[in-house]
């Protein structure tokens, strides 16, 4: 009989003819199938063996009799079917009706091999008995084979089929229906199988080649269909969990982590695209629109993915130490999707608490299963990461939400976290509090906005929005209150070195928790910790960065001393020894109990009479000036108390008396310690303008018209300011009026175009804050001489903005301010690391410039000084002057070359 005949006979059987005829006729459908190059034959050869001889086989046989034979042969010619549709699909139109005929039939063909394939499973399914994986060993892996060549088509097939997608569009949907039919079949069948610990090898091999089979069908499917991809995902955890002794070391945990991520990163992008289409819709009854439907679905799904990494993160964590980055990468990714980040997407309130809930809370519990995990603390800890600037503000609220769940922690934890990294054979890894005070200096952008945080909880309320700031703060005292003794080491080496670095807010972050740590220890840590600032500050080199934290420190810590530590604190560092006036000039006197307040006070306003009576008696000498500035910074010291005593004003008064009376504006404008006491001076006698003399006040007022603005330091402009504001307070004299009032309004009038418009804010206040209080109205008047001066006042006073800038404007400048501000303290930075000397090659240069020390300075400062002195006598006795000078000038003039020669003979004999 030939094959055609069999088929066409056997086709026309019934079952029970079927059920007869199987050992005979089975075999040699089985080798037609196998031989058969037809793909219409082969299709129907198998449609026949499974509708018709299958049911009549028992469960053993399936594997021998059919499955073992035949499904090989069907992995093969579905594979030839979809190569062929790829070959032909470029000639595909409605034009050409005989390819789109010739690819429709191939279609059909694979519909129906799916069907066969279904007709297998049930009929496994079909059996009361238990199955084992012996029994139906080809079934799964043919099937799975098939699945992901028929998802791959229909994944590509809006761009294969191009604009041609209607022609076969009812196929490819029939198609997809089919196979999803058929996964879910063989997902039933699977479970069904149970298997035991003593499992064969190949059992063992064959659950993991069907769980990673799917885990490929899942990424091909992700957007194919949710409920397929979310019941797919369901199917590999629960049956890698189910026989999670058996094949845990086995498993590809590292991909299907990943996937895992991958896919939640993924339905919390397409939940925010949805929710921003209903902002933009500006639709009213949100709950009531098709878009929230799929809203509410896409967020659904968020959560099952959100559970599920949880819930395999947590049966596998021993190995997951490859996926630890990306965990933490998906943590800040997810994060900077939601407020408070600045780059956060625009969607209504409601959705984004919606999707907050869903996924963060989850990934919460997540974070908590993975504290004891030492890969996922070295990844977050890690001191070379670089986070991108999106990611910095999620980065640092994770270490806080860290900060926040070790104190329940056990020790081991607690010290994983606390210590940082102790052997050089360790990954590096930063303490947490280190790596929250970084993370927090790298979120420049955030506080300028600045961003809003829910506060904590007080006397049973909420506080409120707080800032960043706040919110660290208060995380890292909290920790701080619960933090064992033997975990202080780390946590105060951190607050130092933050202390030492230059962005000056995240100082203040540190002395903050400082501060609290001082109050929160005992009184004799506080006393240690001021005695150890005390010394740093002494150490410091000159005047930087790292001495303005150390001395705002100092200053804060002081006033949690005991009155006795204060007292021992005065002892320690007398003020009547200059080495320790670097560190009074920075503290503030009121802080300090009433015996070291009076100790304090009479040693630093002794010790400036005798700085003042020395430089006297050494005829005004230029070198003594850097020592003068030291005790003079001490003077103003005195000044921030707030009830000066009589003898503290008399004295005080008395010692700038004596140095306005020194003061020449020509000589301030060329020398630098000059600028610096002017500065001082100018600070002190704000203070005490209500008890300086009327002559003092014409030599200040005279000393500092005589400078140019543009070429004074800042710091001496605003000293200025903090004067001329304060001359509001006094009433001039009508017999100085006219010495006095017109330098002011011509000073202030100067001021009030300086192109900085930082000191151009702080000329506005100290001129908005005289022309309040003063009584010499003419200043006024005399001051706003133009109109576009008169603007600006007008404006400031009245709080009127000018231009008002759009928030997306404002947040792109904020964006170019940080870089500009992050280089500027990266290059503080570098300088104060970077030794006087540093040798750029192994190889010393042939020639290299002079290296100028501090002596050499000095040594600079004066030869100019007398050069200038002597180049002013020139003019004056030159030929031309009249009349001439006196005899008694030559005289010194001749003392003045012995002098010379002194020290010029001094200088060839030193070696």
């Amino acid at each position: 009989m030939s094959q055609v005949t069999l088929l066409e006979e056997v086709s026309q059987w019934n079952q029970e003819t079927c059920q007869q005829e199987l050992k005979t006729v089975l075999p040699k459908l089985v080798a037609m199938h196998h031989d058969t190059d037809s793909w219409e034959e082969h299709t129907n050869i198998l449609q026949i063996i499974t509708s018709r001889f299958l049911p009549h086989l028992s469960l053993p046989e399936l594997e021998t009799g059919c499955f073992s034979t035949v499904l090989p042969k069907v992995v093969k010619v579905f594979a030839s079917l979809l190569e062929e549709i790829s070959k032909q699909i470029g000639g595909l139109s409605s034009q050409n009706t005989e390819l789109h005929v010739f690819l429709r039939n191939i279609l059909k063909l694979m519909v129906q091999t799916l069907e066969s394939l279904s007709g297998c499973v049930r009929r496994v399914c079909s059996f009361e008995e238990s199955v084992s994986f012996d029994a139906i060993r080809s079934l799964p892996s043919c099937i799975l084979s098939v699945l992901k060549d028929t998802f791959q088509h229909c994944k590509d097939s809006e761009v294969m089929y191009s604009g041609r997608l209607s022609l076969v569009g009812d196929l490819l949907q029939s198609l997809f229906k089919e196979a999803y039919s058929l996964q879910k079949g063989l997902m039933e069948l699977l479970d069904k199988i149970n298997l035991e610990d003593t499992a064969s090898e190949e059992e063992v091999s064959d659950i993991i080649t069907v769980i990673h089979s799917l885990l490929d069908i899942c990424s091909i499917i992700s957007r194919l269909d949710i409920a397929l991809h979310a019941n797919t995902w369901k199917f590999i955890i629960k049956q890698s969990v189910k026989y999670q002794s058996l094949v845990e070391d086995r498993l590809r945990h590292t991909d299907i982590a990943l996937s895992l991520c991958e896919d939640l990163y993924t339905s919390v992008q397409n939940c925010l695209e949805l929710a921003q289409q209903i902002q933009q819709a500006g639709l009213q009854e949100v709950v009531h629109c098709p878009e929230y439907k799929l809203f509410q679905k896409a967020t659904k799904m968020c959560r099952f993915f959100a559970n599920t990494l949880f819930h395999y993160t947590k049966e596998f964590k021993a190995f997951l130490a490859k996926s630890c980055c990306r965990f933490h990468q998906l943590y800040l990714q997810i994060h900077s999707k939601f407020p408070p980040s600045v780059c956060a997407p625009s969607v209504p309130s409601a959705l984004s608490e919606e999707l907050r809930v869903a996924v963060l809370v989850p990934m919460d519990a997540m974070l908590t299963q993975l504290l004891s995990f030492r890969p996922f603390a070295e990844s977050v800890l890690e001191p070379v990461h670089q986070c991108s600037t999106e990611l910095c503000l999620p980065q640092c609220l994770l270490l806080v939400n860290v900060l926040g769940k070790l104190s329940s922690q056990p020790e081991e934890v607690l010290r994983l976290w606390s210590d940082g990294s102790q052997f050089s054979e360790e990954n590096p890894r930063w303490s947490v509090f280190e790596a929250v005070l970084q993370s927090f200096r790298r979120c420049m952008l955030e506080r300028a906005v600045p961003v809003w945080l829910p506060g904590v909880m007080l006397r049973g309320q909420a506080q409120g929005r707080v800032s960043l700031h706040q919110h660290v703060c208060a995380h890292m005292c909290a920790c701080v209150a619960a933090l064992p003794a033997q975990h202080f080491a780390p946590l105060e080496r951190s607050l130092l070195a933050t202390v030492l670095q230059a962005e000056t807010q995240t100082a203040v972050l540190a002395t903050d928790v400082w501060c609290f740590l001082a109050r929160y220890g005992t009184a004799e840590l506080c006393f240690h910790h001021v005695l150890l600032i005390a010394h740093l500050i002494r150490s410091c080199p000159g005047e930087g960065y790292q001495l303005f934290h150390l001395a705002l420190l100092l200053r804060r810590l002081l006033f949690l001393m005991t009155p006795k530590h204060q007292v021992e604190f005065v002892e320690h560092f007398p003020p009547a020894q200059e080495e320790n006036l670097c560190v009074w000039r920075h503290t503030l006197l009121r802080c300090l109990c009433t015996e070291a307040h009076m100790r304090v006070e009479k040693e630093v306003l002794s010790g400036a009479s005798v700085v003042l009576q020395e430089w006297q008696n050494n005829s005004y000498r230029m070198g003594d000036i850097p020592k003068l500035n030291r005790i003079l910074g001490c003077v103003l010291m005195l000044m921030g108390g707030s009830n000066l005593q009589p003898e503290c004003v008399i004295t005080s008064v008395k010692i700038i008396s004596q140095l306005w009376s020194r003061m020449s504006s020509n000589q301030v404008q060329v020398h630098p310690p000059l600028q610096c006491t002017v500065k001082l001076l100018l600070s002190i006698s704000a203070v005490l303008i209500k008890s300086i003399e009327p002559h003092v006040i014409v030599q200040a007022v005279s000393c500092l018209s005589g400078l140019t603005s543009q070429k004074c330091p800042d710091d001496l402009l605003l000293a200025a300011l903090e004067f001329l504001a304060s001359m509001g307070r006094v009433f001039i004299s009508p017999n100085i009026q006219c010495q006095v009032l017109p330098r002011i309004s011509g000073l202030f009038n100067g001021l009030l175009t300086h192109p900085s418009w930082l000191i151009l804010h702080h000329v506005l206040e100290a001129f908005g804050l005289f022309a309040e209080i003063t009584n010499h109205e003419e200043v006024i008047s005399q001051t706003l001489t133009s109109e576009e001066i008169k603007t600006k006042v007008l404006n400031f006073l009245s709080k009127t903005v000018s231009h008002q800038e759009s928030e997306e404007a404002r947040l792109e400048r904020l964006k170019e301010w940080r870089s500009i501000i992050e280089k500027h303290i990266e290059q503080m930075e570098r300088e104060t690391s970077s030794p006087v000397h540093t040798p750029l090659t192994e190889e010393p240069c042939l020639k290299r410039a002079r290296q100028e020390t501090e002596v050499e300075k000095e040594y600079e400062r004066y030869l100019q000084t007398a050069e200038s002195a002597l180049k002013a006598l020139q003019a004056i006795v030159g030929p031309d002057h009249n009349p001439s000078p006196p005899q008694w000038i030559r005289t010194r003039l001749e003392v003045l070359q012995t002098l010379i020669t002194q020290i010029n003979t001094t200088a060839i004999e030193q070696p």
